[in-house]
This record gives structure tokens, C-alpha cells and sequence, in this order.
């Protein structure tokens, strides 16, 4: 079998036709199971939130970093919901640790000055974090009204805020 002649002076080169129909059912495959995930997550009473943190529940009362910056300022009590050893490594000046894995016995040792707060800001660890909605709830369900600080401990840090290093609030 010859090879074939060599591409006329000025001519298009031959495109592969098998190549340009896999490429095409390549996409419509793609774009098939976009739209069908997202079609599925919008309809589905379980979906992912896809523009807004999947943790935020109705009746969660959230306040950005300027906002507990300033309540800091007139005496606002700040609690930790992350894990003890990261309460340790770093906190808002101020905060006492409430772990969220440890609420029970953490709770009772702090109920009286919690019920002795008149705004109380629970933090965790950022947007994918939900200790701190978690530990608001309950202490809601206790009686005890809480703010959550969206975005959490990131938001904090990131605006520049003040944070404490040890165990001691």
C-alpha cells in the first residue's frame, strides 16, 4: 500500500473524523452529567448548598468578624468550639473552650458564667466547620442565646484581630 500523496501547497489538513465524533460524544457526556448532578442536587431534599455554608440551619443567628471584633470591645463572651488542642494553640482573647465533641462536660463547668452573659459568640474552625452551629443550638435549646461568627476562626485571623497562644482564655 502507498503512502499517502503529501498535502497540496495551500490545502487544509484532513481531520481525523473518528477523533471529531469522540471529541463530540466526549462533551455531550460531560455536559450530560453536569447537568444532570445539578439537576439532581436541586431536586433532591438532600442536596449540597452550593452558594451558601451547608451547616446554616433556620434560626441561626450568624455575624461577620467586624461585627464580634466590636462586640469584643463592649465585653462579649467568645466560646471555642474546636477541639481542646486547638484552643490551646491559639484563641480570641478572651474565649473559653466549649468543644463541640465534649459539650456535656465542658457545658457544666462554664453553665453559671454563660448564664451570666449577655451575648456570647461561638467560633469553630471556618466555613466547612460545624461545631460552632452545633454548640449555638444547643446552647439554645438550654436557654442560653447564641451568635455565630461566620466563617469562623479564618475570618478572625484573616482580618488581622488579636488571638491568645495557651490554655488560658
Amino acid at each position: 500500500m502507498l503512502p499517502p500523496p503529501p498535502p497540496r501547497a495551500g490545502a487544509r489538513p484532513r481531520c481525523d473524523k473518528l477523533a471529531l465524533v469522540r471529541a463530540h460524544r466526549i462533551a455531550v457526556i460531560l455536559v450530560s452529567g453536569v447537568v444532570s448532578g445539578l439537576g439532581w442536587n436541586a431536586l433532591s431534599g438532600r442536596g449540597l448548598a452550593l452558594t451558601r455554608n451547608a451547616y446554616v440551619r433556620e434560626g441561626d443567628e450568624l455575624i461577620e468578624a467586624s461585627e464580634a471584633r466590636a462586640r469584643l470591645d463592649r465585653g462579649a463572651l467568645f466560646l471555642d468550639a474546636r477541639p481542646v488542642a486547638f484552643y490551646e494553640m491559639s484563641h480570641i482573647p478572651g474565649a473559653l473552650p466549649l468543644p463541640e465533641d465534649d459539650f456535656g462536660r465542658a457545658f457544666v463547668k462554664i453553665e453559671p458564667r454563660l448564664r451570666s452573659s449577655f451575648d456570647i459568640i461561638v467560633y469553630c474552625s471556618g466555613f466547612g466547620c460545624e461545631a460552632s452551629h452545633l454548640v449555638a443550638r444547643r446552647l439554645k435549646e438550654r436557654g442560653i442565646p447564641a451568635v455565630v461568627l461566620n466563617d469562623g476562626w479564618p475570618a478572625w485571623t484573616d482580618a488581622g484581630y488579636p488571638v491568645r497562644e495557651g490554655a488560658q482564655p
